[in-house]
């Protein structure tokens, strides 16, 4: 837990100590790719790591619409995913956000379901609205680490984040 803390502090002072030029613009044809790992529970179990995926397309100036997929093993054998849809809003132009960060929050439409369950004689899986809200750091023009807080496979998810387009 203590290393969860020092990295939230270390992101948030990141942001908070980068110098302002112009904003990360977020428009029509910008493409973001994040990967990551998912810690800390939501929906049912709390152990487990994560791995998710998640793309973004820019449609309309600071809004975002893309997918998302996510695993984690809940041990002996089972898991969880889910895949869905996701729209984001990005505030950097809002809060004047440094040129490198991205401060986005957004909602989804997942399905849910388990693997590795056998003798189980009911349906464990769901359709779900998780919500997000997260940041990026661009340390490279194209390149750059995410943190995202939400109600999906996993409560927080870290990574690396790539910009395509734009």
């Amino acid at each position: 837990m203590k290393k969860f803390f020092a990295i939230v502090a270390l992101f948030s002072l990141t942001l908070l100590t980068t110098s302002s030029f112009a904003q990360l613009a977020i428009d029509k044809g910008t493409k973001f790719v994040n990967l990551g790992i998912g810690i800390g529970g939501s929906y049912f179990y709390g152990s487990g790591l994560g791995f998710n995926a998640a793309a973004d397309f820019g449609v309309a100036k600071n809004i975002t619409v893309g997918g998302s997929v996510g695993y984690r093993s809940f041990g002996n054998s089972v898991g969880g995913y889910d895949i869905g849809a996701r729209g984001s809003y990005h505030f950097n132009e809002l809060l004047n956000t440094p040129e490198n960060v991205d401060l986005y929050a957004g909602l989804g439409l997942t399905y849910f379901g388990y693997t590795g369950l056998s003798g189980v004689t009911y349906d464990l899986s769901f359709i779900s609205v998780p919500i997000h809200i997260g940041g990026r750091y661009m340390f490279a023009e194209k390149t750059g680490v995410f943190a995202e807080l939400g109600s999906s496979v996993s409560t927080l998810k870290l990574g690396v984040t790539f910009k395509l387009g734009q």
